[in-house]
């Protein structure tokens, strides 16, 4: 078949949940995927904050095959597997949270999160059932996560939703006072919320947040799915703004591009979930600790977090030169780390279809953002000839 003919099958047998770009890819190496029909592209996107490794990696490959090699890809998480207790150590040590519960997603780590709260909710009398989330927030797509998702237009036709959510206003810490009752269990934000727009908490929030959470007896939860695992130029976002929750969630680049999710607990909050109460039959399977392992390695004993930062530096600069240049058509740029967003007054899906027309890969994040969270791996010159093609296309757009 050509790549039109596997489009087509696939459109043919898959559900359309996804408003998908008509390409197929068939391998990558580096920063580099290459579709069926041999054409090269420059990935901005990295599955969308997945593959920090890029494609191909030795390390991430080699773990991987490791395992495959010995059988035991999957034993059931009634018996303990090598893999999982190393990754286990690893995340913790490298988080510097205290126990850790893995799954398959950033959906199911923040399940598990809101069912912990609710759980830390029924041990006052009466219970506190509440939880505080973001407006623009995303947690994910199941029913819960999806609730707690801080933007309307996920919720649409979804109703009747899980009761018990409450929306602050993103880094104004009197809106959560202002929601905070004697029925509050748990205050949930991401750092930098990522499908809201790429947009940075400020520490002073961050800091208000802990603070009252200490004072009314809440568990502060951070979703680090997109901003975590080395994305932010540290191991993790929380170490960035020097405030600690009592509950971490991570997936995305977590196991390199494995499927995984994960809970880490600080003291507080280690001991609310026993046996039973909650559960996953594929969390912490072998392959995917392995990638664990990996990408634990990587941000604790290499330089990839150093070289993060400074890249991510060296590609705002550029972004700057880019919103400079065109006024009308950029507004600002923000971001931390390898994860950017340039702020439009133009539909970004002109901007993304432009790109992928020439060879470039970028995505968007809201309504008005040109999102770039590429491998941890990209190098300046990737940076410089990605750049030059996001220059040609506003050039390009009159």
């Amino acid at each position: 078949m050509n790549m039109q003919q596997m489009i087509e099958q696939g459109k043919a047998y898959l559900l359309e949940t996804y408003s998908q770009v008509p390409v197929v890819f068939s391998g990558g190496k580096g920063c580099t995927l290459t579709d069926v029909e041999g054409k090269e592209y420059m990935d901005f996107v990295g599955g969308i904050a997945v593959n920090a490794l890029g494609y191909g990696d030795k390390g991430l490959t080699k773990a991987l095959t490791d395992v495959l090699e010995s059988g035991l890809i999957h034993c059931s998480n009634l018996y303990y597997n090598e893999h999982a207790i190393d990754a286990a150590k690893a995340i913790c040590t490298l988080s510097e949270m205290d126990k850790v519960f893995f799954c398959n997603s950033g959906a199911e780590a923040n399940e598990a999160a809101l069912k912990l709260s609710r759980k830390f909710g029924h041990r006052s009398s009466p219970a506190r059932t509440e939880i505080i989330t973001m407006k623009d927030s995303f947690h994910g797509r199941t029913y819960g996560s999806v609730t707690a998702t801080g933007q309307t237009k996920y919720h649409q036709n979804f109703d009747p939703l899980p009761q018990g959510f409450r929306y602050a206003q993103f880094n104004a810490i009197e809106s959560v006072k202002s929601l905070i009752t004697d029925k509050t269990c748990a205050i949930l934000v991401e750092p930098i919320q990522g499908e809201g727009g790429v947009v940075p908490a400020s520490k002073a929030f961050l800091q208000g947040l802990r603070e009252l959470c200490d004072e009314h007896d809440l568990l502060l939860i951070y979703d680090e799915v997109q901003c975590g695992m080395g994305r932010s130029g540290k191991p993790f976002a929380w170490q960035l703004y020097e405030v600690k929750p009592d509950v971490l969630t991570l997936a995305k680049a977590l196991a390199g591009g494995v499927p995984c999710g994960a809970m880490l607990t600080n003291k507080k909050a280690s001991s609310i979930l026993g046996p039973g109460d909650h559960a996953s039959t594929f969390g912490g399977n072998a392959l995917a600790m392995a990638g664990v392992n990996e990408m634990a390695h990587r941000l604790g004993e290499t330089s990839l977090c150093k070289e993060v930062t400074e890249k991510g530096a060296y590609l705002r600069e550029k972004l700057e030169k880019i919103r400079k240049k065109y006024p009308t058509k950029c507004t600002a740029v923000r971001g931390f780390g390898l994860m950017n967003g340039l702020v439009l007054t133009i539909p970004p899906r002109q901007v993304v279809d432009a790109c992928f027309a020439k060879g470039l890969l970028v995505l968007s994040a809201g309504s008005d953002v040109l999102r770039f969270v590429p491998p941890l791996v990209i190098s300046k010159e990737e940076i410089d000839r990605a750049m030059a093609i996001v220059d040609e296309v506003f050039a390009g757009l009159g």
